[in-house]
């Protein structure tokens, strides 16, 4: 099982690198569609997408056991919020993953009895439930860094002197708003893997909202906040220290 996780790891890595490259030619191929003399630059853009969409689904074959093993690695966490949104947000994806894998046999004649974009709608409603579980995450992350730094006498001061040092701004701005914005800043600063996290959750989740029809925006907005999701995944995969855990 380990070797297989670790396989499967490996190809989350390139999953990463392919999704990258999907979402930059959706978002270039959404800023050169009035271009009439890039018509063949637009086909070829269209391919590659294609293609990278095509491989991604390949690479995410073994990706549902790894979520479920995932789920029962977090069941073990001590803090009961963070054991309930890690918990549902694995057993989300692997929803996904199944949902996902079988798109991928009827794409390839494996199986041919099932409502494709039924199949397709659920698999967007389970992966946009992990995201959903996974900000809720983040922002308990968060809530948790501020708690903590409020209490520290050093950052106590700090925001003392801030709200010291900007008069003007605590005049206009309610102090307590200001120092709380402060704080937040300073937690996401001294915790970059947090800052991160949420910033990719939050771009990933305007993909799913999109093809839901919960708030429309078009190609170009998906294809850039998809794209800067994927650097960031492959950001933390080159710089482990930049990883959220747990």
């Amino acid at each position: 099982m380990e070797t297989f996780i670790s396989f499967t790891n490996q190809s989350q890595g390139r999953d990463r690198i392919f999704r990258a490259t999907q979402y930059a030619c959706a978002l270039a191929k959404y800023l050169l569609r009035n271009e009439a003399k890039r018509n063949e630059l637009v086909k070829k853009l269209q391919s590659l997408e294609s293609n990278m969409s095509s491989g991604r689904k390949l690479l995410r074959l073994g990706n549902t056991v790894n979520s479920v093993h995932a789920v029962k690695s977090t069941l073990h966490i001590s803090d009961p919020v963070l054991r309930l949104c890690l918990t549902l947000a694995n057993l989300n994806r692997a929803l996904y993953f199944i949902c996902d894998n079988l798109l991928w046999a009827r794409s390839i004649g494996l199986i041919r009895d099932i409502d494709k974009e039924r199949w397709n709608l659920n698999a967007t409603r389970f992966y946009i439930l992990s995201l959903i579980m996974n900000l809720t995450r983040d922002v308990y992350a968060i809530t948790q860094l501020m708690v903590k730094m409020s209490r520290d006498r050093h950052y106590q001061h700090k925001v003392n002197q801030h709200l010291n040092e900007s008069p003007d701004v605590a005049c206009v701005v309610v102090p307590q708003l200001d120092a709380f914005l402060f704080l937040l800043i300073e937690s996401l600063k001294s915790h970059p893997s947090v800052a991160l996290d949420t910033l990719k959750n939050v771009c990933d989740l305007f993909i799913p909202l999109d093809r839901l029809g919960i708030f429309q925006t078009n190609a170009g907005v998906v294809g850039f906040c998809g794209l800067i999701s994927s650097v960031l995944g492959i950001l933390s995969v080159l710089r482990p220290n930049l990883k959220i855990k747990p």
